[in-house]
């Protein structure tokens, strides 16, 4: 997974490169679509608002990918931009009400988000029934965020500082590290609170990935 991924990070990068974002845009929803589309599900535990917060994380690739400035893996970068479509999700009632603007004409994007979507619904339906996932689902929404970044996605910490920052500005390399060792602190601490709900729960030998 790390060399497909790796791969995939060189060819986006050659066809920014090469003066083609659509083709990078393409690709990047392609490779990274189902993960960020199921990161999405988990988190808001509905597929079709999850559908409406990955329609517009789509949207916002494909508009602000030549303000990829590589400081971080691309995918990180993903998930950054998925994280935010969320938030504004979650804080614009409205957005509920709306549709998503679409996908630029002549782009085969939305296509690929919808195929997406279908392929990745019926594994996360299954996914959702586990005991210990409902255990997760009871944690505060950041909380969740965190685990599925780390133990599902298995984002750095460094990359996790990245994706889980409030601000607008970059963090530096100090603020980087302070801010990496304080999400480390923080998941021990979840991991330990979940060991004891699992335990209350009656779920034995049983690990924060549910596994």
């Amino acid at each position: 997974m790390a060399e497909e991924h790796e791969e995939l990070e060189r060819e986006i990068r050659r066809h920014l490169a090469e003066g083609h974002p659509e083709r990078a845009a393409t690709l990047a929803i392609r490779g990274f679509g189902a993960e960020i589309f199921g990161f999405l599900v988990t988190f808001h535990h509905d597929e079709e608002e999850a559908a409406e917060v990955f329609a517009a994380f789509s949207e916002r690739l494909w508009r602000d990918l030549r303000a990829f400035r590589g400081d971080s893996s691309f995918r990180t970068w993903a998930y950054v931009l998925a994280r935010h479509a969320s938030l504004n999700h979650r804080r614009d009632a409205r957005r509920r009400e709306k549709r998503q603007r679409p996908l630029p004409d002549g782009s085969d994007l939305s296509a690929i988000a919808d195929q997406i979507r279908s392929e990745t619904a019926s594994y996360l339906r299954t996914e959702r029934q586990t005991r210990f996932a409902a255990l997760r689902a009871s944690l505060p929404p950041e909380d969740q965020m965190l685990l599925v970044l780390r133990v599902d996605r298995g984002l750095a910490w460094n990359d996790l500082a990245r994706v889980l920052h409030e601000g607008d500005a970059p963090l530096g390399e100090a603020e980087l590290s302070r801010e990496a060792a304080r999400l480390r602190k923080r998941f021990q601490l979840l991991k330990a609170r979940l060991l004891e709900m699992g335990k209350r729960a009656g779920i034995v030998g049983m690990g924060p990935d549910g596994t």
